[in-house]
């Protein structure tokens, strides 16, 4: 393990100590609160911020009413064919008004094509930021929310939900990898903002999310695109555009909830080759392509981003630890298709 790898655990093993202490603190000063109704925070997402899986929910993560704070703790491991992605994070809230949160992602990519791109590489002595059955990505995802107004539990008797701003900074570590797979840049800042509101009488949450961004695979694998020439370097985008987010949980017990969520993903990327030696290979690709050699072409040629979607099964014995379970529908990753797979995650809040 390198010193840069090394030192970035230990930082995260020191915020995390340095919130537990935090919140250990706090409860000696009548800081520390937890009188939220159970499981009404959110779990842990894969963007450290409260909320469902993969969606930012208003709420304030914990169980911090405006009388106190409350921090977190989480662990998410997904595994589809294209990945398997480990994400370590904590979170505080303050007086069910601001959150702070950070996440770590270290993703290792199972994409036999782009293994054929790094024995090729590494034959020619290029590098590529890609090893042969071993191409790893780290980006590291820095969090703030603030709740604008509302109360999502507390005011059933009005229609009017909690809503909250947020923004994220993102940052891959990987940017030769990300490179090779056509993106523009490695760092990069969301804006979102979410509406929350639990029906009681039906015990269900409903959210509705719209985020700011220019993320490919939620930054795992870049931000925007460069449009380039076989020998030629062209025009790089990173706009942003709004996606749309939905996340729906309905307490089937008092410790137990199931739902779904959907996140609508970007097409930064669709039909642009992998690159090899820093050379985009797309005119190639659809050469190919034309003269029935799609087999190959496709073997380079990146597909349409999917759009993630999720059903889970939430469970918390207390207010101290959650458990999330869940199917993932991924779509196409790369030159992936059809993502699917499994998730889980446990929450710990003190």
């Amino acid at each position: 393990m390198n010193r840069a790898h090394t030192n970035k655990w230990r930082g995260l093993r020191g915020v995390a100590l340095l919130l537990a202490g935090l919140a250990s603190g706090a409860a000696h000063a009548d800081w520390y609160n937890n009188g939220k109704v159970l499981l009404t925070g959110g779990v842990f997402t894969v963007d450290g911020a409260g909320g469902g899986g993969a969606v930012p929910w208003a709420t304030i993560s914990g169980y911090e009413t405006r009388d106190g704070i409350n921090a977190s703790a989480g662990f998410t491991y997904a595994n589809v064919p294209a990945l398997q992605d480990s994400v370590f994070g904590v979170n505080i809230g303050f007086y069910d008004r601001l959150e702070l949160s950070y996440a770590s992602h270290k993703l290792s990519l199972n994409l036999s094509n782009l293994d054929t791109v790094a024995l090729l590489l590494n034959t020619l002595g290029v590098g590529g930021g890609t090893d042969p059955w071993n191409s790893t990505l780290q980006m590291d995802v820095f969090g703030a929310k603030l709740r604008l107004f509302g109360d999502a539990v507390y005011t059933s008797d009005s229609w009017i939900p909690q809503v909250s701003i947020g923004g994220l900074y993102k940052k891959n570590h990987s940017e030769a990898l990300v490179h090779t797979l056509g993106a523009d840049k490695t760092k990069d800042w969301e804006a979102y903002i979410a509406a929350t509101k639990v029906f009681f009488p039906i015990s269900t949450l409903v959210n509705v999310a719209a985020r700011y961004t220019a993320a490919n695979e939620i930054g795992l694998t870049g931000f925007g695109s460069c449009d380039s020439g076989l020998l030629t370097q062209g025009d790089c985008d990173s706009k942003k555009e709004v996606r749309w987010e939905v996340s729906i949980a309905h307490l089937v017990a008092k410790n137990t909830a199931i739902g779904a969520e959907w996140q609508q993903h970007g097409n930064n990327l669709d039909g642009k080759s992998v690159k090899v030696a820093g050379l985009d290979l797309t005119s190639i690709t659809d050469i190919l392509g034309s003269i029935g050699l799609g087999g190959l072409s496709n073997t380079l040629q990146q597909k349409k981003e999917g759009d993630w979607y999720d059903i889970f099964m939430a469970y918390a014995p207390n207010k101290n630890i959650s458990f999330v379970v869940a199917y993932l529908m991924l779509g196409n990753i790369s030159v992936s298709q059809d993502n699917n797979g499994f998730y889980f995650s446990t929450h710990l809040t003190f």
